[in-house]
């Protein structure tokens, strides 16, 4: 019988022996094209015939060989579990300090397991600030190219966070926490042996910060080698105009695996925390507990005068707006930030809300996204504050001019980690490492309470960006106070649109957050601004 009065037997069996016995390749051809007409939806929607063999279908084109690698996407919904990282590690903490106290002798070798973890974040620093500062030095340029906007944001942000740190070397300088503690500079410690370079003098400084050759900065373990080598490389690829977009597209890659690495990192928190604090405990006894409560209760009293006193009375001077308004005005943001421990977690609707309290468009997105990138002013606090605690912890004194050139550093490295929980600690081990890296054995005390003092981290971070969008809206003459009065004082409230994140306090995990999506190192949208 024909294919064409037998459709179903064309289905069944493909390509059906007719008549003679067999059909050529154009007849094979046509009796499955006409097969298909008559119902075949199987083949037409992509699956093979049912009389062809396992190898035909593999080898089938298009059929079950991807033409590129593939990553086949979670059908779980992305979620934000941070909440329990936090309660594991108190949980740890107190196990620690418990068994410290209780079996020191014992304890002391469980100092180990805060070695390991920090071990675990050094193997990360190279490459955080590699992507980092190249990104950064994108983010610089597009900010100063979109007008007086983008320069004055910059100024100011670089200005304050600045200042920040100073105020962490006065408060620190002034409490002195870790004085009196004693901890052992001898022996191996994290991160090396803790040797000085033997070149002296300005020679030999330039000369260390010269690797030997381009990839060799990565493998020697000296940061400012790394930290020349992504000058270089941020500073060429800029110049390069379009065609260096595909290289910034890769560090960007590159960098959202950096950061993905980290964060699985600091999922073992607990077990380095309880480790470190066993062991300091142990070796010390109460008072390193004591002197640790000192240095968190300093950071977090310095960050709430900071953002109430300093920042509240910037906002107040330069715009008349009231700091907590504004404070009010995005409490749903700071608890999104307390449940997650970064500030990138509430970038989207930061944007969202500023441009409803009235500042425009094109200004909230120059300033934001760049804040985020240079407006370090909770994370510069901590970073000098716990350098001076590892310093006084471990006897080891620190001059005006080697706590100077500590800031310099850090000025520089720390831009881009605002957003992204546990940069922090990556940065000041950075910075130890670079200026003086017999104190990068102490980095193992901080581990412990790290992660207490990073939610100020961001909320400090986060109210600085803030105060800012306004403080340039005003500069730039691009901010309706009348609107901003309205919004501040209740009459206009913001309604969530529904794109907005949210945190519920009885089930904290964030549901798909932003920080899942967004770059770690945000930078200015050039595209809306070409068009203008």
């Amino acid at each position: 019988m024909d294919d064409k009065s037998n459709p179903q037997g064309a289905g069944h069996n493909g390509a059906e022996l007719s008549g003679a016995g067999q059909h050529s390749a154009d007849e094979r051809s046509a009796a499955q094209h006409t097969s298909g007409q008559h119902g075949s939806e199987q083949h037409s929607a992509g699956q093979a015939p049912a009389g062809q063999s396992s190898q035909e279908k593999q080898a089938a084109p298009g059929y079950a060989v991807a033409s590129a690698p593939q990553i086949a996407e979670s059908k779980r919904e992305k979620k934000d579990n941070t909440h329990w990282l936090y309660i594991g590690v108190i949980i740890a903490v107190i196990a620690g300090i418990i068994f410290g106290l209780v079996a020191p002798d014992t304890a002391k070798g469980f100092k180990e397991l805060g070695t390991t973890y920090v071990s675990l974040i050094k193997m990360i620093i190279a490459p955080v600030i590699f992507c980092t500062i190249v990104l950064g030095i994108g983010s610089v340029r597009s900010a100063a190219s979109v007008g007086k906007a983008g320069g004055l944001a910059l100024t100011y942000f670089v200005t304050m966070s600045t200042f920040a740190l100073a105020v962490g070397l006065v408060v620190g300088n002034i409490l002195q926490p870790g004085d009196g503690l004693n901890l052992s500079t001898g022996g191996s410690n994290t991160f090396g042996n803790g040797e000085e370079q033997e070149a002296e003098g300005l020679v030999g400084f330039v000369q260390g910060i010269v690797p030997d050759t381009f990839f060799g900065a990565f493998t020697s373990g000296q940061i400012l080698q790394v930290l020349f080598i992504a000058l270089l490389v941020g500073f060429a690829t800029q110049s390069m105009g379009k065609a260096g977009e595909p290289i910034l597209s890769f560090v960007a890659t590159l960098q959202k695996l950096v950061f993905k690495i980290l964060s699985w990192i600091l999922w073992l928190a607990p077990i380095g925390a309880f480790g470190a604090m066993a062991g300091v405990v142990g070796g010390t006894g109460i008072k390193a507990v004591l002197q640790l409560g000192v240095l968190i209760l300093g950071f977090y009293i310095t960050c709430v005068i900071f953002v109430f006193g300093i920042l509240g009375l910037i906002l107040r001077v330069f715009t008349g707006f009231n700091i907590f308004k504004l404070v009010k005005y995005l409490g749903r943001e700071y608890l999104l930030i307390f449940a997650t421990s970064s500030s990138e977690s509430a970038l989207p609707n930061l944007m969202r809300k500023m441009e409803h309290i009235g500042v425009d468009k094109s200004t909230v997105g120059i300033v934001v996204p760049t804040g985020y990138s240079f407006n370090l002013d909770g994370t510069a606090i901590y970073l000098t504050m716990a350098a001076i605690f590892i310093s006084d912890a471990m006897n080891v004194h620190m001059g005006l001019g080697d706590q100077i050139s500590l800031l310099v550093f850090m000025i520089i490295a720390s831009k881009g980690a605002a957003g992204v929980s546990g940069a922090g600690i990556a940065t000041l081990a950075a910075g130890l490492q670079s200026h003086r890296p017999e104190l990068l054995g102490g980095v193992d005390i901080i581990v412990g309470i790290d992660r207490f003092m990073s939610e100020a981290r961001a909320l400090t971070n986060f109210s600085g960006n803030a105060v800012a969008t306004l403080l340039v809206g005003k500069w730039t003459h691009t901010v309706d106070k009348e609107q901003v009065k309205r919004v501040l004082n209740g009459e206009d409230p913001y309604v969530d649109a529904g794109d907005d994140h949210n945190v519920d306090l009885k089930y904290p995990s964030v549901k798909n957050p932003a920080t899942a999506h967004l770059q770690p190192t945000p930078q200015v949208n050039l595209d809306d601004y070409r068009q203008q």
